[in-house]
């Protein structure tokens, strides 16, 4: 086994146990979002609410382009604070819009859903709405 081949499997093990932590976390912040708006939230359903939450019209009926803008605003909203996007202004109708600020990197469909599970939580845990028990991760 070469020194690459050696880090490339510490390296495994080490996003496994990262990607463990965060699901283990993100499991109980649904469990905790469930409570409140009902079973079956997932990764889309949790953007929804962040769009919602973002957009500030509270809960109304929305057409199929604005739950679509509802979910690049929560995309937007959880990637700013990383560098990615820039929050310019709200329009006429309150839609928050926002600018790219470096590209997104390609990622894989494991690390997507592991930056932005994250994201989700960083977002609920600052805004007041979520608190972790650091002692039962």
């Amino acid at each position: 086994m070469t020194l690459f081949n050696i880090f490339s499997a510490n390296r495994n093990v080490y996003l496994y146990v990262v990607d463990y932590e965060i699901e283990i976390r993100f499991q109980k912040l649904k469990t905790h979002l469930e409570v409140q708006f009902g079973e079956g939230m997932d990764v889309q359903a949790i953007l929804f609410l962040i769009g919602v939450d973002e957009f500030g019209s509270g809960h109304r009926a929305f057409t199929k382009q604005e739950k679509t803008d509802l979910l690049h605003i929560a995309i937007c909203t959880l990637l700013e604070p990383m560098g990615y996007y820039e929050f310019i202004e709200r329009d006429a109708e309150n839609w928050p819009h926002f600018k790219l600020i470096k590209p997104l990197p390609h990622l894989a469909d494991r690390d997507q859903q592991h930056l932005i599970k994250e994201a989700m939580l960083d977002y609920f845990i600052l805004n007041g709405i979520y608190q972790e028990q650091m002692n039962s991760i």
